[in-house]
């Protein structure tokens, strides 16, 4: 067995209706007093944050709710958020929504307590620290963005940034079911695709996979595939959404430690050209990269195959199954009933040069494909997505 290293958060709590009594599971772990809330503002406005909110104020918190965060957040708005949080002298960090949410509250935490400016934390490793505690709850089953150390943020107009440190991991990740009911099919099925993508891409990841991560991508992928469209179409299908959200974790745990590849890499021009939502950005590009990597990575498909129980036989090569795998992966994406072209986001056959070009910027990810991606593969993947 080859040397390797996991980490993950140092504490996983999952509880359905736990941000009901969310003030006193918070008091038994931290001693602080004024928690700043990050979210967006439609979680605030919706009264999704209510329950949270009230726990908090009866167990003596004071609270600041930062609601500003916006998808694919841009640099500005997490400064923006940080001078609030200071300003309200913050002693905790809580990040409650989606991705976004969440990747906004790991940076607060850092920025607040350390005088190292954002610009220099993009890249991998570059965070000093320290920071304030942090909590990550999740109110979708897909960025596993509560077990990461990574944080996204939009810099300048487009490019997609990424701050990667093990600092980032949070404090304690806390899993409740019940704040995904009601989450509409098409987000379900996009933030559910987006979960499933992070665990074929930390499988067949060429740097860092290993057998923890392999173990966690593989039951990731059980429970997502098993329960995606069940969850879409009960939006309170409480069992479909516990098994999402839980394999959005696991998905979560193994891609930052196995990161993902040309699919993410892809996927990012998307979201900040055409502000794409970044679960569907990876569903537009998803079947075509895993055709485009199938020719070297046919074992781990068959593989994955064997493990969901879509292998046509046994004793079929790694090429069948491989190819099995890639046409029930598309079955699924096609049954969400989802968007499935890039001209059905705005995209037109004149982007594709920019994109392709964009796409090449990510090299952070694609080191991690199993297949050399170049700028003439990345035009030729959206060409057959267009």
């Amino acid at each position: 067995m080859n040397a390797f290293s996991f980490t993950t958060v140092p504490s996983l709590l999952i509880e359905y209706g736990g941000a009901r009594r969310l003030g006193a599971l918070l008091r038994e772990r931290f001693s602080a007093t004024r928690l700043v809330l990050v979210t967006d503002r439609f979680l605030h406005s919706s009264g999704l944050l209510a329950p949270a909110l009230d726990s908090l104020a009866a167990s003596g918190w004071q609270v600041t709710v930062i609601d500003d965060v916006v998808a694919d957040p841009p640099d500005h708005v997490v400064l923006d958020a940080t001078a609030r949080a200071k300003a309200h002298c913050a002693e905790i960090v809580l990040g409650l929504g989606g991705g976004s949410s969440m990747d906004v509250a790991k940076l607060i935490a850092v920025l607040c307590a350390s005088d190292q400016p954002l610009t220099e934390m993009y890249g991998v490793g570059n965070v000093k620290g320290p920071r304030l505690p942090l909590v990550l709850m999740p109110t979708t089953a897909g960025t596993g963005s509560e077990v990461t150390a990574i944080s996204i943020v939009t810099t300048g107009e487009t490019t997609k940034s990424g701050v990667v440190s093990p600092i980032l991991y949070p404090d304690l990740a806390l899993l409740d079911a019940e704040l995904t009911l009601g989450l509409p099919a098409q987000a379900t099925a996009a933030t559910g695709i987006d979960a499933m993508v992070h665990a074929i891409e930390a499988y067949t990841s060429v740097r860092l996979k290993n057998p923890l991560s392999d173990m966690l991508a593989k039951e990731a992928l059980r429970l997502l595939s098993a329960n995606l469209l069940a969850a879409c179409r009960g939006g309170n299908d409480r069992a479909a959404r516990e098994a999402m959200l839980l394999g959005a974790t696991l998905a979560g745990q193994a891609f930052s430690n196995a990161p993902v590849a040309a699919v993410h890499a892809l996927a990012y021009p998307l979201g900040g050209h055409f502000h794409v939502p970044h679960g569907l950005s990876n569903a537009l590009v998803l079947m075509h990269v895993l055709r485009f990597n199938a020719p070297v990575a046919a074992k781990r498909y068959a593989e994955l195959a064997d493990t969901l129980g879509w292998s046509p036989a046994a004793d079929a090569s790694d090429e069948i199954k491989a190819e099995a795998f890639v046409r029930k992966m598309e079955a699924l994406v096609i049954e969400t009933g989802i968007p499935r072209t890039l001209r059905d986001v705005g995209v037109k056959e004149t982007h594709l040069p920019m994109l392709a070009a964009d796409a090449m910027k990510q090299q952070r990810l694609l080191i991690n494909n199993p297949r050399e991606m170049t700028e003439a593969f990345a035009l030729d993947i959206y060409r057959a997505a267009l």
